[in-house]
């Protein structure tokens, strides 16, 4: 699952969910975002430089998985994903149905408490950094949106009313920017990208090597087409 189990509780981080648009490039605390299955079987925690909730997806793989209207995730770096209660947690990979093509399963893992069948993330392995978990899953206050994205339109039931979820753009199926490009355009970095602190020049001593930079996790598995 890309994660490590732990025991015992850790008091909370004291984070601040301040969260504005339209001032600048604001910075927020790396989040700690801690989560748990219904039952509280699972419990989760995972750092977060992406923790604003605003894409909502009306495909029916992630409004059936949640059993919701819509489903909503936000971006967690995997490596951190530490899990109390492994032993309860089950896998589904969704299938995609495209018509005229025979079914796919799909390369995303979901993972969900057996016991009271809460969806808690979606890992996938094409992309070993990223962990997208379900922002109903989370425990901790989130950020609010000051806008959000409605993707996967062409799918949405009739009965949803679309108009009512508020303003922003909607597209049929994939939107133009990820979840980590929509908060570097609406100015949202976080702790984690600022540079680190220069250290005091040394007489003699060289400046190390500027390491490669790694390519980016996508923002979500690409799952491809489906009803």
């Amino acid at each position: 699952m890309g994660g490590e189990e732990e025991d015992g509780d850790e008091d909370e981080d004291d984070i601040s969910n301040q969260f504005s648009a339209g001032t600048g490039r604001n910075y927020i605390a790396r989040m700690l975002l801690e989560g748990s299955c219904q039952c509280e079987k699972v419990r989760f925690k995972v750092q977060s430089e992406t923790p604003v909730p605003f894409m909502f997806c009306f495909c029916s793989i992630c409004r059936k998985t949640t059993g919701g209207a819509f489903g909503c995730n936000i971006m967690g770096v995997r490596a951190t994903l530490k899990v109390t209660g492994a032993k309860n947690l089950r896998r589904y990979r969704a299938r995609i149905r495209n018509p005229g093509k025979p079914t796919e399963i799909s390369d995303g893992e979901r993972w969900f408490c057996g016991a009271c069948a809460t969806h808690l993330w979606v890992a996938d392995k094409r992309w070993p950094e990223g962990v997208w978990p379900n922002a109903g899953a989370i425990d901790t206050p989130l950020p609010r949106a000051p806008a959000h994205v409605f993707m996967m339109t062409r799918y949405k039931p009739d009965w949803v009313p679309l108009d009512g979820l508020g303003e922003g753009p909607r597209y049929p199926e994939y939107p133009e920017l990820s979840i980590a490009a929509w908060h570097e355009q609406n100015g949202v970095k976080t702790t984690a990208d600022l540079p680190p602190p220069r250290p005091a020049a040394r007489r003699g001593a060289r400046e190390p090597r500027k390491p490669a930079r790694a390519a980016a996790a996508p923002s979500r598995p690409r799952r491809g087409k489906r009803r």
